[in-house]
């Protein structure tokens, strides 16, 4: 059996996941993420190291920027293959490459008009990564799959798609690969692996069997804060920052976080801990993932199917307001009293989330709330670890704000949760690979694998390549 793979990003470090497969002459791609560690974003620009129009099929695990984000690339520089992803994932992938490829537009022409008024003279001309007009054309590629719908790949691979309980739509891809003297494997890629008992999505699914297994590291040396914490923690934030008269910022990714948030907070309001509060969710994209959220109920736990069938929106409740355009964004900063903002991205790398930092980072009595993972090298590590001042949209900004962290509503399984789902396997894998993690998070999460397990882990390095025999 002939196959290699090539580690393209997410490989040792968190975004960008990349990982190519090659199986006796069939080439496919798992992800193709964005980069979104400032230290790193320059490999999103570099051409692609495998020629595009070489490559058969692209498999993505979910939706989220740093798996599906390069693909607009990948497309203008020849690739015409499919996209295999869950039928969720599709769809929210389309919206978040659409409203990534206006962001780089509209970055790209704020950073020029700040050089002009600053008189500075650049090297370069500044451009977007990508157009809208770029991610339109990758539209046509997606061909969406059902969970547990095998997909043959070439003549040697099929790939099965199983539900991650990540984000809705987020899936653990299962390959079974071959060769002509009748020689099988099983490979799994796991994609980001979702926590059990979340709101909203069923919980991931398990394996029995896999002779290779590529796992994510995102929290691979941490153990969360329990998830009964979660509303108590928020109802804290809120109710501080109503006391001293400043508003809420929540930077959020738009894809399953600012739905958890509105279910917790609509939890609240109804159990009366919070003030009545306006809670805006200012990004069209979060907007139209919400009305995806609505259109797949069949990828609903049980609990949420409960609360559709009594009719009990988690998306619609007083106070609540769905910004879509810039002028009814700015208008927010004319409101009086508190108001709770929950706007993209997630690690304040752009989007409207910086221009409330603008606006609010400064003031003692305002909040920043992170619900969510803060990469390296991202304006929103910079803040939760204490930089200050911060830079934001080309200025230094003094941070007064009082800065808080919520880890319990990560959609990343933790150390403990990441080594039960392994331990799912009834015989020891070949190895275990293990991805998608900062330095120290990775080896950390590796090390305790073989101590627990006492099976084969290694953590792959940026552009290695490996052989799967």
């Amino acid at each position: 059996m002939e196959a290699k793979v090539h580690f393209l990003g997410a490989a040792g470090n968190v975004t960008g996941s990349r990982h190519f497969l090659e199986v006796n002459g069939t080439r496919i791609l798992i992800d193709c993420g964005l980069y979104q560690e400032r230290h790193l974003r320059d490999r999103n620009w570099a051409p692609f190291p495998v020629p595009a129009h070489t490559i058969d099929a692209v498999l993505i695990t979910h939706a989220h920027l740093d798996h599906c984000g390069l693909l607009p690339k990948l497309v203008e520089e020849g690739f015409k293959g499919k996209i295999y992803c869950n039928a969720a994932t599709a769809e929210i992938a389309q919206i978040v490459l659409m409203d990534a490829g206006h962001l780089q537009e509209e970055d790209a022409a704020f950073k020029r008009k700040r050089h002009r008024k600053e008189g500075r003279k650049v090297d370069h001309p500044v451009i977007p990564l990508y157009t809208t007009a770029d991610a339109e054309a990758t539209i046509p590629l997606f061909s969406p799959v059902l969970y547990e719908e095998p997909v043959q790949i070439g003549e040697y691979v099929t790939a099965t798609f199983h539900n991650a309980g990540h984000i809705l739509g987020a899936s653990t891809i299962k390959l079974k690969i071959s060769d002509d003297d009748g020689e099988n494997r099983t490979v799994l890629f796991s994609g980001d692996i979702g926590r059990g008992d979340r709101p909203i999505i069923c919980d991931p699914a398990v394996f029995e069997h896999a002779d290779y297994v590529f796992i994510e590291s995102t929290y691979g040396d941490r153990v969360h804060e329990g998830t009964d914490d979660i509303k108590g923690n928020l109802a804290d934030a809120i109710n501080e920052t109503y006391q001293k008269g400043g508003n809420i910022i929540v930077p959020s990714f738009s894809v399953e976080r600012a739905q958890d948030v509105l279910y917790y907070l609509n939890e609240l309001l109804l159990e009366d801990r919070i003030p009545p509060i306006l809670a805006f969710v200012d990004s069209p994209m979060a907007v139209k993932v919400t009305d995806v959220f609505k259109k797949h109920p069949e990828l609903y736990d049980d609990e949420m199917k409960e609360l559709v069938a009594r009719h009990e929106s988690l998306f619609e409740f007083p106070g609540l307001q769905l910004v879509r355009t810039t002028k009814e964004s700015k208008a927010i900063n004319n409101i009086k009293g508190t108001v709770m903002v929950i706007a993209g991205s997630g690690m304040c790398t752009g989007g409207r989330v910086k221009h409330h930092l603008v606006q609010n980072i400064w003031r003692p009595e305002s909040s920043v709330l992170f619900v969510g993972y803060q990469a390296v090298g991202t304006l929103g590590r910079s803040i939760v670890q204490g930089d200050n001042p911060v830079r934001i949209l080309g200025q230094q900004y003094d941070v007064n704000a009082t800065i808080t962290r919520i880890h319990g509503f990560s959609g990343h399984a933790d150390r403990d949760e990441l080594l039960a789902w392994l331990k799912n396997l009834k015989t020891a894998p070949k190895q275990v690979f293990v991805i998608h993690g900062e330095e120290q998070s990775a080896n950390s999460f590796a090390d305790h694998v073989t101590q627990q397990t006492g099976w084969k882990t290694s953590v792959p390095q940026y552009d290695e390549v490996v052989t799967l025999t």
